[in-house]
Parts: structure tokens; sequence; C-alpha cells
């Protein structure tokens, strides 16, 4: 399998790599970066638990091949505070008892901060069809969801 240098923009920093052309973006951001927020499960974008943003716009990276994603900005839930503080989702979804294995947490968190970027005023059924393509088998979606729109009360971020 052939080889190519890319350049990644993850999280505001940029990453200079050698990546065979067959690696989809999952394995590069835990394997070459070491940031395993992303998490892997199904490997065929059924499950959405490595949901990352790219662009703004929420992608499951095992169907992103990381050759694909050169020059493009890349978000995981390392990125998505500053300073070590937690984002308002966060939050809401320790507020909201959202989080019990935590293993989808980081894909329900940065699909959230994408819909209130853009949405900060979401309806209920807009969250959703946000979060809808990424399974929970711990809390259900109740509290996600009442998480998410707690969450919209503090957006947009500035």
């Amino acid at each position: 399998m052939s080889k190519h240098e890319i350049t990644l923009n993850v999280n505001g920093e940029e990453y200079n790599l050698e990546v065979k052309s067959n690696k989809n973006l999952l394995r590069v951001i835990r394997e070459n970066l070491g940031l395993t927020g992303t998490n892997c499960s199904c490997e065929r974008g059924d499950c959405g638990t490595c949901t990352i943003l790219i662009d703004g716009e929420p992608a499951k990276s095992c169907l992103v091949l990381a050759v694909e994603s050169e020059g493009k900005e890349i978000t995981t839930i390392e990125g998505l505070t500053e300073d070590g503080e937690i984002n308002p989702i966060q939050e809401a979804f320790i507020e909201h008892g959202a989080v019990q294995c935590g293993f989808c947490t980081p894909a329900f968190i940065l699909t959230a901060h994408a819909l209130l970027e853009k949405n900060p005023d979401p309806t209920e059924e807009e969250v959703k069809e946000a979060i809808d393509g990424i399974l929970c088998r711990c809390t259900g979606y109740r509290q996600i969801i009442d998480a998410i729109l707690d969450a919209s009360n503090k957006y947009p971020l500035e």
C-alpha cells in the first residue's frame, strides 16, 4: 500500500504525517496523534462513536480517509475547550446525568456543539435529528436531549 505525506490541522495544530493511502482518519487521530477521546467501535459508520468535526460538520472518522482530510479543519473532543475548562455542553451532560460509560459521549458533545453553533435555539426535534446515527447503550436518549437543550441557553460561545 502506498504512503502519502499529508498535513492535518487538528484542534488548531498542524501535523505533518506519512500515512498509508487506506488509513482512516479515526486511526490516524488515535494512533498517530495519540488523541484517544475519539472512540473506535464498529469501524463501519454504524455506531457514530467516532464522530468528530470536519470544517465544523459532524463526520464519522472511521469512514473518512486521512488523505482526504488534508486542508480541512478537524476538531476532536480534546480541541473543544480551552484552558482545561469544560464546555457548556459537557457541563449540561454532567448536570443531566447524560453520561454513564462515556463511550459515546464525545460524539454526542461534538455533534451538539456543531448544532448549537449553527442553531443556538434548536427544537427537541432538531436535536433528535442532529444526534440520529450515534448509538448509546447506557442512558437512553432523554438525558442527552435534555442536556443539549439546556446547553443551548449558553450558546453561541464567544
